[in-house]
């Protein structure tokens, strides 16, 4: 059976940067569908979870310095539903994408993940980003619409557009993915 992984990008955000307000409103949108898409892929074994997260520049920090930073910032309501289970992977990374300067590529490949589903934040930066070198190391994309945030959503729309027609990604609803 195929393996898939689900990425969840830069979901731990203490929204205290410009464009906070406006992103936190379409974050607002996704939380409930990406929390159902990451409880369907906790279930599955051919799903590996994977978080990977702005360490925003502390290097001396770690998942736990991140999450605490998130719950600390102006939106812990959009931080709390979506807060790495235990056991998960959880990857911080310093850049755009979310191959940057991680293990991100190592671990999927020692998990045989043939297909990548990108979620989280911001569609028009680090997901777009990412979705390209995901394409350009031959992984097959899914990106769920309702499981992206844009700040923009006039660029977010031309990213998944982009991701689409550019990069091969499946659009797909995420009550689609992982369903038995």
């Amino acid at each position: 059976m195929a393996r898939s992984a689900l990425v969840v990008i830069d979901m731990l955000n203490p929204y205290d940067h410009q464009d906070a307000e406006q992103l936190g409103e379409q974050v607002a949108a996704i939380i409930e569908p990406l929390a159902r898409l990451v409880a369907r892929a906790r279930e599955r074994d051919d799903v590996e979870l994977v978080y990977v997260n702005d360490n925003y520049g502390d290097f001396a920090t770690d998942r736990h310095g991140i999450e605490a930073r998130a719950l600390n910032g102006r939106r812990p309501d959009l931080v709390e539903p979506i807060l790495p289970p235990p056991g998960c992977a959880f990857l911080p990374k310093v850049r755009h994408s979310a191959f940057f300067g991680t293990a991100l590529e190592y671990l999927l490949s020692r998990a045989q993940v043939e297909t990548v589903v990108l979620t989280g934040q911001v569609t028009e930066q680090c997901v777009l980003y990412s979705a390209l070198d995901a394409y350009v190391r031959h992984y097959a994309l899914i990106v769920p619409p309702d499981c992206v945030a844009a700040i923009h959503e006039d660029l977010g729309q031309a990213a998944l557009c982009m991701m689409q027609r550019n990069m091969s990604a499946r659009l797909t609803p995420s009550a689609v993915c992982f369903a038995r």
